[in-house]
């Protein structure tokens, strides 16, 4: 799941308030300066009791720490914060796969945060104070708005985006668009023309180009002198469960699809799914088609345009090293993006096709 968000707009007004000094984080502790950058930086010779009443002081005064002040503190933390929607995810997993091999290699920490659901990441992002010390950030494949971006900017680190162009970070990802045309394209020279599509619902933005696979079916069809049919969109969850449903919806039609294109491997296997309870053959009576090349798509014998997941966490990682190693802050270039290619299997064939 993943193209291009806007720059924030209007960040004058975020920045409009003064800024808080460590200086002020020690006068409501009440102790020196040194002290209090040594207890937020988790530095081991600070009482816990001071060290407590310092992270409340800079937790009341919404304080972040400088540059400064985390060399005054000791250094660099040898430390890198990922920002992961859903870990558990296969997606996310291959993600982090890659970029802690790297970060490994460079003797860096990977230290995770969960940021899924809307209630956790505005928590999150609440409590984004210097106690979270690190060298970088990583962003994992979900979109930021202004005041998450805001926050993440007064951290005064290095951010980078994986899965997806997010912001105005340097980031890896892929053409979801490009990846998309690759699947339609597909069925469209099997024949196919009434062509369903099972669509990620992006409500939480978890998705940083969520138009890109959608307007590629839209422009698909039309390039085949085919108007794209609204009816024929099932919107749901990027997930086994999510593409049941939606398949549902769709054999629910007066008149049904004779192809799916689904949003992501997990939303086609669900599809599936449901085809098969109802005694569909695929891709007999219907064909489908996903993104990722998740492992079970080669199990189940999915068609798949096969995106490079974990190397998109490895190339996040050398963007981080690259920056780490002291060299000028990057201007942030156009996204890099990994090339995607057609899988072909046995869940794709031409409308009505008998095996």
């Amino acid at each position: 799941m993943t193209g291009d968000t806007a720059e924030p707009q209007g960040p004058a007004a975020v920045r409009s308030a003064p800024r808080v000094t460590l200086d002020d984080v020690a006068r409501r502790a009440g102790v020196s300066a040194a002290t209090a950058s040594r207890a937020l930086g988790d530095h081991p010779h600070v009482a816990a009791a001071t060290r407590h009443r310092v992270r409340e002081a800079a937790a009341a005064l919404d304080y972040v720490a400088s540059p400064e002040a985390t060399r005054l503190a000791g250094g660099p933390t040898g430390r890198v914060a990922v920002l992961v929607p859903h870990p558990s995810r296969w997606f996310f997993g291959e993600l982090i796969e890659g970029l802690e091999a790297v970060l490994r290699a460079a003797e860096l920490d990977l230290v995770l945060f969960r940021v899924g659901g809307p209630e956790e990441r505005r928590a999150f992002f609440a409590r984004l104070p210097a106690r979270r010390g690190v060298d970088a950030v990583v962003v994992l494949a979900f979109a930021v708005d202004e005041a998450e971006h805001a926050r993440l900017a007064s951290l005064g680190v290095t951010v980078v985006a994986a899965g997806g162009r997010v912001a105005s970070y340097p980031s890896v990802g892929i053409d979801d668009h490009r990846a998309g045309r690759r699947a339609v394209d597909h069925l469209l020279h099997l024949g196919h023309r009434r062509i369903g599509m099972l669509a990620g619902g992006d409500e939480q933005r978890l998705a940083p180009d969520p138009d890109g696979r959608s307007s590629a079916w839209r422009a698909a069809l039309r390039d085949a002198g085919a108007e794209p049919d609204d009816e024929l969109v099932a919107t749901a969850s990027w997930s086994g469960e999510g593409g049941a449903e939606g398949m549902a919806r769709l054999l629910g039609l007066r008149t049904p699809p004779t192809a799916v294109f689904a949003h992501c491997d997990e939303m086609a296997l669900g599809a599936m799914r449901t085809l098969r309870r109802a005694g569909l053959r695929v891709p007999e009576d219907l064909s489908v088609i996903g993104i990722d090349d998740h492992p079970l798509a080669a199990l189940t014998d999915l068609t798949t345009v096969a995106q490079p997941v974990r190397e998109q966490g490895r190339r996040a990682g050398e963007l981080v090293l690259d920056a780490l190693r002291g060299g000028p802050p990057p201007r942030v270039p156009p996204a890099e993006m990994l090339p995607t290619h057609l899988v072909l299997r046995g869940t794709t064939a031409p409308p009505g096709a008998a095996r």
